[in-house]
């Protein structure tokens, strides 16, 4: 699995020009399925979320976490993050999870957040076209590959 975090002042997601969900300080978690993720994955990316220093603190300095701040979370499903481009120009998705694959472990991740925070978690609409608005906070933006745990 594949997770884009962005600290953000707010957040929201759109849907047919209606607001479907948002957010006020916390993160925005755009998260991509491959093929070979499973129940493990989840649990590293949750704990990394949830614990990732990233918020400043008196001093100003990245040492606080989602929760030592009781922000927000809203997390988008977001295949292209698997997106290959090594040949040609147009992306290859080949190592994306099939959609059923995918929402299963979408929607996993997001009750696994809800499990272990008491934190107001938000959702985009999986498969659906959104439209994503979000003011990044720092700019602070955040690659995590759970094939790279080491």
């Amino acid at each position: 699995m594949r997770l884009v975090l962005q600290r953000a002042l707010q957040a929201s997601v759109t849907i047919e020009n209606k607001i479907f969900s948002k957010i006020g300080n916390g993160l925005v978690v755009f998260l991509g399925v491959e093929e070979q993720d499973d129940f493990t994955d989840i649990h590293w990316l949750v704990n990394k979320v949830l614990s990732l220093r990233v918020f400043s603190d008196e001093a100003d300095k990245m040492n606080l976490s989602i929760e030592q701040v009781n922000g927000d979370i809203l997390v988008i499903s977001q295949f292209t993050l698997h997106a290959q481009v090594k040949k040609g120009n147009r992306p290859s998705f080949i190592k994306s999870a099939n959609s059923e694959k995918a929402i299963d472990l979408y929607k996993k991740f997001v009750l696994e957040l809800s499990k272990n925070s008491k934190l107001k978690i938000q959702t985009g609409e999986f498969g659906a076209d959104m439209k994503v608005s979000l003011i990044n906070d720092g700019p602070v933006t955040i690659f995590i590959d759970s094939r790279n745990k080491e």
